[in-house]
């Protein structure tokens, strides 16, 4: 027979399940199958293992059970009674009464049990990620400290920060007790890349497609949308509304189960498909985090749980043996039974974390070559025509060396043209893969010839791929992050949290350092908004260094705040022995610089101020 739940079991089991991310759609794809094996090991330790267990350890502890001392109670009474005896009077009533009041109601300390735990586990899990801030007592959190003089801390210092991305991959997940599957499915769309961020008005929506919204398939349901902007400018959760009024009163929404109740916190009538939908497109709206040792992590804090919230030592000192057994009772179920949620926990954040910090893929190499390699070469006679006759590449030509202007030109290009103007250079780009290979074969050792690298990737990623090759080898590294504020109008994503901006600018900065000579120069550009935790996040890693700062003026007219900001900075560290840096004399300039510029007009961002940053020389090189 079944053994029955109680509340505060089924309230710790659903908390956990959500932890574990069991009643998330069924990614299954790529490293998900993978992570997919481990969810029925969780899932069989949830629902068959983790009850029986609690009830096994309060069983060896139990020297006295409330409820069968209370039957012996009644039946001696109801005996004395029959005989006419004053149950008062009766010394066996007397010690029975005693033996109750030391004995211990064990379904309320399994209820207690299962209250703590979820009590502890939700304090440091929040929307799929694990936040390491101890809580000493409600409200109030206890930071790691180690003696260090001055002390930086974030809420996410121990965690890997992924960067937001919005995810087209089809999603599915199971109803009907796993017998059907529903699948979102991306028709047609695209996203941004690179980090980069829409231009305002042009933010990509989740589209129910007009034209075949829904397809049955035998057991699956296929619900298709379009990734683009929305002419109407509606938000997603509007979209989403409509996209819910459409399907549920489909005659399929009701044979795949997309009606039934999966209720939270917030919206007790929400439906599977609105769970789902709304997970689906909230995707590119979330920071995510891999912590660095999460297992190591939650037994701490499970010992500082236990020990402060738990273990009342007041209590112990003046509780008869009996209670202090049951102390102890409760405190090995809780370590036993947490200690193996933590070790599921630990493993499927120990592989994320792998597959973060494991080198990837280069996904396309493409190669920047001036034409005068190629004229002379034994391929001349085959590439330059087909160089020649690529319209691409000569609409590109045009935007950047304005080739239309010069003597010869004509469309499409002669290879006369070409061989005049040697020092025009090509992309491979533009060109298909036997064109590339014949373009290489050039080359006998194409490394020690070549004198850029240009990698377009995520940082972290990028420096991972490089180290082996250029470790130790770099002289200057010059870093501009996101200045994480809305006065700041770049291409790329802004408006980080402050701990989600600490924690990406940090991961970063110990890969920089193992690629630096032994005289080197690091710089980063930074505004008002993030210098004081950039500033001081730099101090911390970097302590031995020498740490110097210019300040550029560059906005008389100043922006935002109550104060108006009229520079940003330029940090700058290097070893002592490097060389020293000095700002360019004006009067030393070749020709004039709009260096200090005001109002808001496009030409006064970046794209039309570029000469304007930090100039500045080297006044003796020991590099």
């Amino acid at each position: 027979m079944a053994q029955q739940e109680s509340l505060a079991f089924k309230q710790l089991k659903d908390q956990l399940r959500e932890m574990f991310q069991l009643d998330r759609g069924d990614l299954d794809f790529g490293i998900y199958r993978i992570m997919n094996q481990k969810r029925g090991e969780v899932t069989k330790f949830l629902d068959e293992q983790l009850l029986p267990q609690v009830r096994h350890i309060l069983e060896e502890y139990q020297p006295a059970s409330a409820s069968t001392t209370q039957d012996e109670v009644n039946k001696l009474l109801a005996s004395l009674n029959d005989a006419g005896v004053d149950p008062e009077t009766s010394p066996k009533v007397k010690e029975l009464r005693a033996k109750l009041g030391q004995s211990v109601d064990i379904n309320k300390l399994e209820n207690e049990i299962y209250s703590d735990l979820y009590n502890f586990f939700k304090r440091y899990y929040s929307e799929g990620d694990f936040m390491s801030m101890r809580r000493y007592k409600e409200g109030v959190y206890a930071l790691p400290y180690e003696g260090e003089e001055v002390k930086l801390h974030w809420a996410n210092h121990d965690q890997y920060y992924i960067k937001t991305s919005e995810d087209l991959k089809n999603y599915s997940f199971k109803t009907a007790g796993g017998k059907k599957r529903v699948r979102f499915e991306v028709v047609a769309g695209g996203t941004e890349t690179n980090n980069n961020k829409a231009a305002e008005g042009k933010e990509r929506r989740f589209i129910l497609h007009a034209d075949a919204p829904v397809q049955a398939n035998g057991d699956e349901l296929i619900i298709r949308f379009e990734y683009r902007p929305d002419d109407a400018k509606r938000k997603q959760d509007d979209l989403n509304k409509e996209t819910l009024d459409q399907i549920l009163n489909l005659a399929e929404a009701t044979a795949f189960g997309l009606k039934d109740k999966a209720p939270s916190e917030k919206n007790a009538d929400r439906t599977l498909l609105e769970k789902h939908l709304t997970e689906y497109t909230a995707k590119s709206t979330f920071d995510y985090f891999i912590h660095k040792d999460l297992g190591k992590f939650l037994r701490q804090e499970l010992d500082f749980f236990i020990k402060n919230e738990i273990i009342h030592l007041d209590d112990i000192e003046n509780e008869t043996a009996p209670k202090v057994e049951t102390y102890l009772a409760k405190v090995k179920a809780m370590r036993k039974v947490a200690g193996k949620i933590i070790q599921f926990l630990a493993q499927l954040e120990d592989f994320q974390k792998k597959l973060w910090l494991k080198k990837k893929f280069v996904l396309e190499t493409h190669y920047c070559v001036t034409l005068d390699h190629i004229i002379g070469s034994d391929v001349a006679d085959e590439l330059l025509p087909i160089i020649a006759a690529n319209d691409a590449q000569r609409e590109e030509w045009v935007k950047l060396f304005a080739i239309d202007d010069v003597k010869g030109y004509a469309a499409p290009l002669t290879v006369d043209f070409l061989k005049a103007n040697d020092k025009l250079l090509i992309d491979t780009k533009f060109f298909d893969a036997n064109f590339k290979y014949a373009l290489l074969s050039i080359f006998d050792d194409l490394e020690a010839q070549t004198n850029v690298l240009l990698i377009n990737s995520e940082n972290f990623q990028a420096l991972n791929i490089l180290h082996s090759t250029y470790r130790k080898s770099i002289q200057t590294v010059y870093i501009d992050p996101p200045y994480n504020t809305v006065h700041s109008q770049i291409l790329y994503k802004n408006q980080y949290k402050h701990a989600s901006w600490l924690s990406l600018i940090n991961n970063t900065l110990p890969l920089v350092r193992e690629f630096w000579t032994p005289h080197f120069s690091f710089g980063i550009a930074i505004d008002d908004y993030e210098y004081s935790n950039l500033s001081m996040l730099l101090k911390t890693t970097y302590p031995y260094l020498d740490y110097s700062v210019a300040v550029i003026n560059h906005h008389p007219q100043g922006s935002g705040g109550r104060l108006s900001r009229t520079h940003e900075y330029y940090i700058l560290l290097s070893d002592e022995t490097s060389p020293q840096y000095l700002g360019k004399p004006k009067e030393d300039y070749t020709e004039e610089r709009s260096f200090m510029r005001s109002g808001t007009a496009e030409n006064n961002y970046r794209s039309g101020r570029w000469k304007s940053f930090y100039a500045l020389l080297k006044t003796a090189s020991k590099i």
